[in-house]
């Protein structure tokens, strides 16, 4: 009990003290217990629904980490509950509200529910036909039916207007700085593998445990470009419909095409060093003695040289990222004469680079890969520092 009072006591202290996660879950929580508090009002003390709960749970429903998908949830949203709510309204004005119904209701509400139009909301049609059945058989005349299914879609109408304005006046989501630190993230990944690399191969040591070891961080690196993308795609939805757009402080930051870009070339080195590691794994059994001692270490300064350049991408920063891209370029500066040391290694020491059952060809041609790759993610930071597109 102690260790989970302690636990909620820092997760608040963090909420409190710097912004991310944290402070964003707290801040969607206060503004969706303000849209659903206005929505209850609204409906129970001015409109006296017989439904009230309606309005607050549309307005919670539909809140979300971006202004444009909340735009798009209410309307989906909307739409789902007015489609259950006509399904009602048919068959009972044609048939009755008689428990045989029901089941027609079911059937064609969740057809109807299948419709992909309706994205994640589509469950939301059976939801509201039931409901809408419910509060058709328990008024007694006609109009009061009518009265009762219309106040469904107006309490609905009232929760999601609320949502999205809430979510759109008070604080509304701006998530540039959420790509950056899935791009930050994925280059501590890299540089992480990276230095393991360079240190076992400057040792020449290409054990099966450390080369599990590698191809671990490899799959990690390439998780961390799925979550990254996904950062990165909700901060460019985080743009449309969102007022602090406009802002002056904000107005630099309205295009994530060059970060895509970036995190594109990343997600190409992360596939060149999984293959990498995959290569030094298999062939680890095969290659009983590394007596090419000088290539190897070459090949280490090399690695050591890629994971400078991946430490600077961990610190990426809008705020600072012309000195970044500066940095990034001298560092490539850096590794390409590392590269040629390689190279010309592999020429001095007559490495077998033909041979298919000894790691040094894929070695070379993936070091070149790797480099092309961190090049281009230099001079796209490079031609991003120097302006808007």
């Amino acid at each position: 009990m102690t260790s989970t009072v302690r636990g909620a006591g820092a997760w608040l202290g963090r909420a409190w003290t710097s912004p991310g996660h944290e402070r964003n879950t707290v801040l969607m929580m206060c503004k969706s217990a303000l849209a659903a508090t206005v929505a209850w009002w609204i409906a129970h003390d001015l409109l006296h629904a017989k439904s009230p709960a309606f309005a607050p749970f549309s307005a919670v429903l539909i809140m979300n980490v971006t202004v444009y998908q909340s735009v798009w949830q209410a309307v989906r949203y909307t739409g789902a509950v007015t489609v259950g709510v006509a399904v009602q309204a048919v068959l009972g004005f044609l048939i009755g509200p008689d428990l045989f119904v029901f089941p027609l209701v079911a059937l064609i509400a969740l057809a109807v529910g299948q419709w992909p139009v309706l994205g994640e909301q589509r469950s939301q049609v059976a939801t509201a036909a039931f409901f809408a059945f419910s509060t058709y058989a328990t008024a007694s005349t006609l109009p009061q039916r009518a009265e009762n299914l219309a106040e469904i879609v107006v309490l609905v109408l009232i929760g999601c207007g609320l949502g999205v304005l809430v979510n759109t006046c008070v604080a509304p989501p701006l998530r540039y700085r959420g790509a950056e630190q899935g791009l930050r993230s994925l280059a501590c990944e890299i540089e992480s593998l990276l230095s393991d690399m360079a240190q076992g191969l400057r040792h020449q040591d290409v054990s099966e445990e450390r080369t599990r070891a590698w191809a671990a961080a490899g799959e990690r690196a390439h998780r961390s470009v799925a979550q990254a993308r996904a950062a990165l795609d909700t901060a460019q939805n985080s743009l449309p419909f969102n007022p602090r757009r406009l802002l002056p402080a904000h107005r630099k930051y309205l295009t994530f095409h060059r970060y895509r870009r970036v995190l594109n070339a990343m997600e190409r080195a992360v596939y060149q060093l999984v293959s990498l590691t995959r290569s030094l794994h298999q062939w680890r059994e095969s290659e009983e003695t590394y007596t090419y001692t000088p290539v190897l270490r070459a090949y280490a300064d090399f690695a050591s040289s890629l994971q400078d350049i991946a430490g600077t991408l961990s610190r990426l920063d809008a705020d600072v990222l012309e000195s970044q891209a500066e940095q990034v370029c001298r560092q490539s500066a850096t590794a390409q004469r590392a590269l040629k040391d390689v190279l010309d290694a592999a020429q001095e020491h007559r490495l077998p680079l033909a041979d298919p059952s000894r790691p040094y060809g894929v070695l070379i041609v993936e070091a070149t890969r790797l480099m092309e790759e961190f090049q281009y993610t230099g001079d796209t930071l490079r031609t991003t520092a120097a302006g808007p597109e």
